[in-house]
């Protein structure tokens, strides 16, 4: 790929796509029109703009039937998110929680917010996310099944759940990791923060697991500025998510009475409005960065990730794959400078100083990936 002619032809391409002659063409920028402002300034009129209003029920009501989960619970970040869905499915501190280190880095965080380790896997190319066969591999010669429990065989610790996710909205091998979790006694939540949209031999991600959670955050598929929601089919985890959510107060007209410690962790109403409107265009959205995607593909001299068979991705953002990192850092360095923003993918989690002592497998493919990678804008257009 490294040619100046290929590089030279692909921007030339995007400046066109987007109509953009000069100046910038940002990674991944927000869609909005008439129907956000509308929605966001009946819910200023209302005067409930704060974790009570119609539009945040709506708003769960839609993600709900759209990935086809019996329930969703919104909340205000995609961390806060993952948090809470840890925290559901019995997470603890001092336990261990399996994770890919290629992710963002608010993966491992939130398994942190409850003291507890995460324990890095490696992912696969296909996909870019977890690694089944690391997976199976890592507990195969690390632990032993205690008590209905799967303990860490070095340290004597718990590994109480998983959480893989689909990277760049690509669906992981979601199947292959819930039956490994299935035999060992590890809770699956899957980080589908990137993912809405995107399906898994004809079942939404997110729908595997105990648990799913997706980000709403500005540079995702669909906006609510900040934003999260957990979807379940189990109606007690969502019941005690949604509950910690919201103070654990008990419901009554008046009175103020809460039964457990919990949190304030609901979606402002002024963020959902938002979200309603986005659900609208979610449709139209998939399908135009899918057909942008087809567009780079067939751009001379790329070598573009492509959905896996039996998937569709909701290319959140494309992939390009270069020879090696001297190749990646030129071509970031270059198209940043026509004011073309490229992204390389996030440092591993296990090359960061503050997780560097984690424990983890073999990280070839990860660090394969991480050297390779490189993002290119991935915006839908505003056909309004």
């Amino acid at each position: 790929m490294s040619n100046p002619q290929a590089w030279s032809s692909l921007v030339r391409f995007i400046r066109q796509y987007y109509a953009t002659a000069e100046g910038l063409v940002p990674l991944h920028a927000p869609c909005f029109d008439q129907r956000e402002k509308d929605l966001v300034t009946n819910c200023i009129d209302s005067t409930f703009v704060s974790s009570v209003g119609q539009y945040v029920t709506e708003f769960e009501q839609q993600v709900a039937a759209f990935t086809g989960a019996k329930y969703a619970v919104a909340v205000v970040n995609g961390t806060v998110g993952l948090y809470l869905a840890l925290k559901v499915v019995g997470v603890q501190s001092n336990d261990l929680v399996l994770t890919q280190s290629l992710t963002f880095v608010a993966t491992p965080n939130a398994i942190k917010m409850h003291q507890a380790d995460p324990v890095f896997i490696d992912v696969e190319p296909e996909t870019m996310g977890l690694c089944p066969a690391a997976l199976k591999a890592f507990l195969t010669e690390h632990s032993d099944q205690r008590n209905g429990r799967c303990i860490h065989r070095q340290t004597g610790r718990v590994i109480r759940a998983c959480v893989p996710m689909h990277t760049l909205g690509f669906p992981a091998r979601i199947d292959a990791i819930l039956d490994i979790c299935n035999q060992y006694n590890i809770a699956l939540v899957e980080d589908a923060a990137e993912s809405l949209g995107s399906v898994y031999h004809g079942r939404h991600t997110g729908r595997f697991g105990q648990l799913g959670v997706f980000s709403f955050n500005g540079n995702k598929i669909i906006t609510t500025g900040g934003g999260g929601m957990l979807i379940t089919d189990d109606a007690e985890l969502a019941r005690h998510a949604k509950h910690l959510s919201t103070t654990a107060k008990v419901p009554h007209a008046w009175l103020f009475e809460h039964d457990e410690p919990a949190y304030n962790l609901r979606m402002p109403n002024l963020n959902a409005a938002l979200g309603v409107a986005q659900m609208q265009k979610l449709p139209q959205f998939i399908a135009q960065k899918r057909q942008l995607a087809q567009h780079y593909q067939h751009q001379p001299g790329l070598v573009m990730q492509k959905e896996p068979a039996n998937t569709q991705a909701n290319y959140w953002l494309n992939a390009l794959m270069c020879q090696d990192q001297t190749e990646r850092d030129a071509f970031l360095d270059w198209t940043n400078s026509q004011q073309i923003q490229t992204r390389p993918l996030w440092t591993p989690m296990h090359q960061l100083p503050i997780y560097a002592q984690a424990l983890r497998g073999e990280m070839t493919q990860t660090e394969w990936l991480a050297a390779r990678v490189v993002n290119l804008p991935s915006s839908v257009v505003n056909d309004a």
